[in-house]
């Protein structure tokens, strides 16, 4: 399997997962106070909105990255 086969799948399988998923969201530990031996830590929650043009477009550069991947030269 050569490069261009790979990040064809790759774009296409990321671009219906951003289009089914709509984003993703992660924690994130920041340190809000430091006093002495004490140490208050904050968890925030972020999100990440994937736009559905990005997901089809990464979708439809997948399948034409593919179709060129699987021409013989």
């Amino acid at each position: 399997m050569n490069a261009a086969k790979i990040a064809g799948i790759v774009l296409v399988v990321l671009g219906i997962a951003g289009f089914f998923t709509g984003g993703f969201s992660f924690s994130k530990d920041t340190t809000a106070a430091k006093l002495g031996p004490l140490e208050l830590t904050v968890t925030e929650k972020q999100s990440i909105n994937v736009p559905q043009w990005l997901s089809l477009g990464a979708l439809a550069l997948g399948a034409v990255v593919l179709v060129i991947g699987f021409r013989k030269p």
